[in-house]
């Protein structure tokens, strides 16, 4: 029997307009708060590295918490709408803070002013807000395409707006007058695109009634746990935690290719090419995310798709680091799109597969827990990209990088040439171990069989 449909084309695209405001704040701290605070603030990248790795301890407590949050959330606008709704002027006040500092400022009040704005943007706000857009995928369909429809819109706006955000920032900086108030200009700006993006994204959709959503399961025993009890719900989901563990390797992927602009400033000598970079990163990564509806119905499923997808990835990334040494920039660009187009299925079916997870913790422990559980996106992207980011700034340091200086030493150069060529490939190698690993649906097909539990009465 077909799947009902619950979504118009208007709002999968409205949806999926959504990753424009979670990008201009990912994309764009990712990428540049750490050359921001060492080359015009002139803050120790060791120091800033520390800081953003202490920020991540409160992270931690934070993902679950909102997750449990919008789980016992009912409102006129749903579970999960008012906390991306209103979480993201928060996220929209605290990214003006974080590329804000005032130049006046002694630098023990600057590392103050960065600690408590990024820790409050990436603690509280995103959090809040990012768990709630990623908890809509179950709760606006219960239709399995759909859902990796949604993935595959959400992404393609989300690389579009990396890409736009990587490849136009270091010139808008510079036409801005390339000082601390260009930097703060650029964020402002920003900051309102994400507003504008976010409102409309949240309006676009509508969850669906809560009967419906738990139509034939028993809903008064699901709704009943606290946070304890759903952390331990996670943490017995396997699946949950190879999802976590995935996001974060991507994440800290992403931190490298981000300090790309370390690597294109210093050791090729031309900084634009990190916007070239990016249109050689994202372009393919796009494409990919067109195919992946596709590429799941004739594969019959996403664990085929995403396991082959990132064999393809770590065979291109492998060849960067070969064109890297030979100094071919062309052939570095070619092999970054050839990884970028495996990375790509992934990327697109994730909700989906996140959303078979939940599915399972319901088979095996009779909870649902769909906000909870995508907390496991959040999750990822701070700890991940917030741990990547303060080892670019500890490696940096350790390398002996000043960033006010005209020159660095080799070690410097030698450091940054590991962190954009060699990491990325062994992210790129443990997480093909894990997708080979996650065949959630397989697992929960056998356990509804073993049950007896037809399609319909699972959804």
């Amino acid at each position: 029997m077909e799947e009902k449909k619950y979504l118009k084309w208007y709002n999968k695209v409205g949806y999926g307009s959504g990753d424009i405001a979670g990008n201009v704040v990912y994309a764009f701290l990712t990428s540049f708060i750490m050359v921001y605070l060492t080359d015009t603030v002139g803050l120790a990248s060791g120091i800033v590295g520390t800081l953003i790795a202490f920020s991540k301890l409160f992270d931690g407590f934070t993902d679950i918490f909102f997750g449990s949050m919008i789980d016992k959330t009912h409102s006129k606008l749903g579970k999960a709408r008012p906390w991306m709704l209103y979480g993201y002027v928060g996220c929209a006040i605290t990214l003006i803070a974080c590329f804000a500092i005032p130049t006046s400022l002694g630098k023990t009040a600057q590392y103050a002013w960065f600690f408590i704005a990024y820790t409050l943007l990436n603690g509280v706000f995103y959090t809040a807000n990012n768990i709630a857009y990623s908890a809509l995928t179950s709760l606006i369909t219960k239709n399995s395409k759909e859902r990796v429809q949604m993935g595959s819109y959400r992404f393609i706006f989300a690389f579009s707006t990396s890409l736009l955000i990587q490849a136009i920032t270091v010139g808008f900086v510079d036409f801005c007058g390339g000082d601390a108030a260009a930097w703060r200009l650029v964020a402002i700006i920003y900051a309102v695109i994400g507003l504008i993006s976010n409102t409309i994204s949240t309006l676009s959709v509508k969850e669906l009634p809560e009967e419906e959503l738990n139509e034939g399961k028993s809903t008064g025993e699901e709704e009943k746990y606290g946070l304890v009890q759903a952390f331990k719900l996670l943490v017995k989901n396997k699946f949950y935690l190879m999802i976590c563990g995935t996001y974060i390797l991507q994440q800290l992927y992403s931190a490298m290719i981000g300090a790309g602009i370390y690597y294109m400033t210093w050791v090729l000598k031309n900084k634009n090419l990190f916007g070239q970079f990016a249109w050689t990163v994202n372009i393919p990564l796009i494409i990919a995310l067109i195919f992946t509806p596709t590429l799941v119905g004739k594969w019959k499923g996403m664990y085929k798709l995403n396991k082959r997808g990132y064999l393809l990835a770590v065979i291109g990334r492998a060849l960067v680091v070969v064109a890297g040494y030979m100094g071919s920039i062309p052939l570095m660009m070619a092999f970054t799109a050839v990884a970028a187009l495996g990375q790509g299925p992934w990327q697109g079916d994730m909700n989906a597969v996140i959303a078979s997870c939940s599915e399972y913790t319901y088979l095996t422990q009779g909870k649902r827990v769909d906000g909870t559980m995508y907390s496991c996106t959040s999750l990822g992207i701070k700890l991940g990209g917030g741990i990547g980011t303060a080892v670019v700034g500890w490696m940096l340091e350790l390398s002996g990088y000043v960033g006010t200086n005209a020159v660095q030493p080799q070690s410097a150069l030698n450091m940054m040439q590991f962190m954009y060529l060699w990491l990325p490939l062994i992210f790129d190698v443990l997480i093909w171990f894990i997708l080979s690993k996650m065949n959630v649906e397989e697992a929960n097909e056998k356990i509804k069989k073993e049950k007896g539990i037809t399609k319909q009465t699972a959804q």
